[in-house]
């Protein structure tokens, strides 16, 4: 898989604002380990994943209130969730996933430690 930071730096360098979704933790049976990621521009671009498919709708919908204004915030989805089941994780496990946006200040961060 590419790496998912690629993704966002071309978006931003472009002037696409973006969220990123991280895998916080995890229990029991979880499609992706901690640290899993994905990116979703506000004109509605994706890269990466956190769950295989089963989330990715939802924390999309989420990332994108996130680049409306709505602040980052941390998401919990588990089996015992009347949402996982509409999502549809349904693999026995649970996740946290933690939602954020980034802006042109992260763009030139990002640069400055790509530089040569």
């Amino acid at each position: 898989m590419r790496d998912v930071m690629t993704d966002v730096k071309a978006w931003l360098e472009q002037g696409d604002p973006v969220a990123v979704a991280t895998v916080i933790s995890t229990w029991g049976s979880a499609p992706r380990p901690a640290g899993s990621r994905m990116a979703i521009s506000q004109s509605g671009k994706i890269a990466g994943s956190i769950s295989g498919g089963c989330l990715e709708g939802e924390v999309f919908e989420q990332a994108q209130a996130i680049l409306n204004g709505k602040p980052a915030s941390l998401f919990h989805y588990g089996v015992s969730d009347d949402l996982a089941w509409t999502v549809g994780l349904s693999c026995g496990g649970e996740i946290d996933v933690l939602v954020e946006p980034l802006g042109p200040v992260h763009r030139d961060l990002m640069a400055a430690l790509t530089a040569e």
